[in-house]
């Protein structure tokens, strides 16, 4: 089956895009949650045209996820947790935590957009990945240290 995305999907794809899925994902989760269409041929040609008209809006949007990527590229963050006397951390640090150490910093950084490979379970170093555009993809440098 091929749809439209109507809106970005984690780990399928971004709005706009045109996508094959399985017909049971497309008519039993995408189309009825409103997250895709049928990708039909007017449904492909009332895209173009959407996406000629959003052109100047999406190249602002990525000039400044590209102006924000060069201000984060050497941005250490420091991210506080409690630990017991071992360094093992009480839980875990997850992206909601690392988007607090951005807006401490003073950046507004969207939890969503950050990635963290392994589950952070223990003080030291790390790295995020930040997806603040799809066609821009920053790694920052945080460090876990006890509060």
């Amino acid at each position: 089956m091929e749809i439209i995305l109507k809106e970005d999907v984690a780990n399928l794809g971004y709005k706009g895009d045109i996508l094959k899925v399985k017909d049971g994902y497309g008519r039993n989760f995408l189309i009825p949650t409103k997250k895709a269409i049928v990708a039909t041929q007017s449904a492909k040609k009332m895209l173009a045209e959407d996406l000629k008209q959003r052109a100047h809006k999406l190249e602002r949007l990525k000039n400044d996820a590209i102006e924000l990527a060069d201000k984060l590229k050497d941005l250490v963050l420091t991210v506080g947790a409690k630990t017991s006397t071992t360094g093992k951390i009480f839980g875990a640090v997850g992206p909601i935590q690392v988007a607090d150490a951005f807006e401490k910093a003073g950046f507004a950084v969207d939890r969503k957009t950050i990635v963290l490979k392994d589950a952070v379970k223990e003080v030291g170093s790390y790295k995020a990945t930040l997806k603040l555009h799809k066609e821009v993809t920053i790694e920052v440098a945080f460090e876990v240290v006890a509060e």
